[in-house]
């Protein structure tokens, strides 16, 4: 059996990151000098964007390992729909 993860289940993971990564970018673009806003803050956007895109992604993979894990832990009972029966 496959085990899935949902949408909300990696949603609450990450519950303070996405706040994070858009407090980050706020203050990028708000520190840029005007006339300069990307060029002072394109970079560090980018730099905000690829660590949460990284997290993201590892939390995603935790998520389903852990269920893959806990859906066949020996200590697991099965139904009997899972069995077959």
């Amino acid at each position: 059996m496959h085990e899935k993860i949902t949408a909300s289940q990696l949603k609450k993971t990450l519950r303070g990151e996405f706040d994070g990564l858009i407090d980050e970018v706020v203050a990028a673009v708000n520190q840029a000098q005007p006339g300069q806003i990307i060029a002072d803050s394109e970079e560090r956007v980018r730099q905000a964007s690829a660590l949460f895109r990284r997290r993201l992604y590892e939390r995603a993979l935790q998520l389903r390992q852990q269920q893959s894990e806990a859906a066949f832990s020996p200590g697991r009972r099965r139904r009997r729909s899972e069995v077959g029966e």
